[in-house]
C-alpha cells in the first residue's frame, strides 16, 4: 500500500504541476523517477523492490505494449508509407550503429568479453521518445520529424528482440533458436494486423453499433486481447502493439480517434508506474558497484553513440539541420530496455548484475537528460509552447471576476 499511496501523491503532484512542467524544464516523469528512489531502500525504505520481483517485469512490460499501442495509431499505413525513407535509414543504419558504438566502449572501457558487449549494446539500442513529449506530442511541430521519432521507436523495440536474444544464447553458450524467434517476430506481426482488422471489419456490419460513451473502449479490448494472445503464443508482443494501432488506424480512423485520449492517458498512467517501480531499484548500493569506466559508458552511449549513430544515418536526407540535431538527441532508453536488462539479469549470465546495472543507470540519466530538455529543445527549434496552457494568475482572475 505504501506503493499505491506514493503513486496517487505524485500523480497528483504531477498533475497539479503539469502545466508548469510544459514551459520549463521540470518533467513528470523524473518526479516520479526520483519518488521511486525516494521510497525505495536506497532512501526511505518504504517499499522493498527487487529486480527479480515479478511487479518489475509486469509493469515494464504492459507499460511498453500500452505506449506502442498507443503511438501506433499515430501512424497509419500512409503515414508508414510516407516517412519509410527516414524511418528506414533510423532502424536499418542508425540501429546497427548504436549497437555497435555501445559495444566497443562496454568492451575496453568496463572489460566486458565481446558477447555481453554486444548484448548491452542490443539492449539500450530501442529508443522511446515519449519523453519527449514536446518534440513527439506537438502538432506544430514538423510532421516528418514526429513520425520519424514514432514510427522508429515503435518498431525497434521489437526488432532489437531477436538481437538480444542471440547475443545473450552467445554469453551462455547456448544455441540461439534463431527459427524460433523469428517465428515470434513474423506471428506479432500476424497478430498484430489480423486481429485489429478483423474485429475492424465486423465493425462496418449493421448490427454492431457501439453506443458513443463507449466507442473507445472497443480498441482497449483489441489492445487487452492482443496482449493475451500474444502471451499465449509466444509471439512478440510490441512488434504486435504497434502493428496493430498502426493497422486500426489504417481501417477505422473514427474509431482510433475516439481511443487517442484514453489511450494517451492510459499510456501515461503505465508509464508513470513503471517509473515509480524502477525508481525504486536505483540505490545507491547498487550504483556504488560502478566503477568509472561504467559511468563513462552511460554517458557515452547518450550523448555521443545515440546522436552520432542518427546523423550519419540521416545524412542527405531531406531533414533540416536542426531537425536532424533534434532527431539524433532525442530517443532516450526506455521501456524496452528496462525489459531487456531485466531478460539478462535472470538469465544467469556471468555478468549479469553488472550488465542490468549499466542498462539501469544509462536509463537512469537518459530520463534525467531527455525529460529535461525537451521544451529547452523545443525553444530552440522555434516551437513555442501552447498558448491554451492554464496558469495560476488565469484561474484567480476567473474565480474573481
Amino acid at each position: 500500500m505504501a506503493l499505491v499511496l506514493a503513486f496517487g501523491v505524485v500523480l497528483l503532484i504531477s498533475v497539479s504541476l503539469s502545466g508548469v512542467a510544459a514551459r520549463t524544464v521540470l518533467s513528470t516523469a523524473l518526479l516520479f523517477l526520483l519518488a521511486g528512489a525516494l521510497i525505495g531502500q536506497g532512501g526511505l525504505g518504504l517499499v522493498h523492490i527487487a529486480p527479480h520481483d515479478p511487479l518489475v517485469t509486469a509493469l515494464a512490460d504492459i507499460a511498453l505494449f500500452t505506449v506502442l499501442f498507443t503511438d501506433g495509431q499515430r501512424a497509419n499505413v500512409r503515414a508508414l508509407r510516407e516517412g519509410w525513407r527516414l524511418s528506414g535509414r533510423a532502424l536499418g543504419l542508425g540501429m546497427p550503429l548504436t549497437m555497435v558504438g555501445i559495444a566497443v566502449p562496454a568492451h575496453f572501457l568496463v572489460g566486458l568479453d565481446w558477447p555481453t558487449a554486444l548484448l548491452l549494446g542490443a539492449i539500450l539500442s530501442p529508443t522511446d521518445p515519449v519523453f519527449a513529449a514536446a518534440i513527439v506530442g506537438r502538432d506544430d511541430v514538423p510532421l516528418r520529424l514526429r513520425r520519424l521519432l514514432n514510427v522508429e521507436s515503435g518498431l525497434n523495440d521489437g526488432l532489437a528482440l531477436p538481437f538480444v536474444l542471440i547475443f545473450l544464447a552467445t554469453a551462455t553458450h547456448a544455441e540461439s533458436h534463431l527459427g524460433t524467434v523469428a517465428i515470434e517476430l513474423v506471428l506479432g506481426l500476424v497478430l498484430g494486423i489480423a486481429i485489429p482488422a478483423l474485429v475492424a471489419l465486423a465493425w462496418r456490419l449493421r448490427i454492431l453499433t457501439a453506443e458513443p460513451r463507449l466507442q473507445a473502449l472497443g480498441p482497449l479490448a483489441i489492445a487487452v486481447m492482443l496482449y493475451a494472445a500474444c502471451h499465449l503464443t509466444h509471439a512478440n508482443p510490441y512488434l504486435a502493439a504497434f502493428a496493430a494501432g498502426s493497422t486500426l488506424a489504417t481501417l477505422d480512423k473514427v474509431a482510433a480517434e475516439h481511443f487517442e485520449p484514453l489511450g494517451d492517458l492510459l499510456s501515461e498512467i503505465t508509464k508513470f508506474a513503471a517509473l515509480l517501480v524502477f525508481g525504486a531499484l536505483i540505490t545507491p548500493d547498487r550504483l556504488s558497484h560502478l566503477s568509472i569506466g561504467g559511468w563513462v559508458l552511460a554517458v557515452v552511449a547518450i550523448v555521443l553513440v545515440r546522436p552520432a549513430a542518427m546523423a550519419l544515418s540521416l545524412l542527405r536526407t531531406p531533414l533540416a539541420g536542426r531537425e536532424r540535431a533534434a532527431a539524433a538527441w532525442f530517443g532516450p532508453k526506455g521501456f524496452a530496455s528496462v525489459v531487456y536488462g531485466l531478460l539478462a539479469l535472470q538469465s544467469g549470465i556471468p555478468d549479469a548484475e553488472l550488465v542490468f546495472d549499466l542498462v539501469a543507470v544509462t536509463i537512469a540519466l537518459s530520463i534525467v537528460l531527455h525529460s529535461s530538455t525537451d521544451v529547452p529543445v523545443a525553444k530552440v527549434l522555434s516551437f513555442e509552447p501552447p498558448d491554451n496552457l492554464p496558469t495560476g494568475r488565469q484561474e484567480t482572475d476567473r474565480r474573481t471576476g
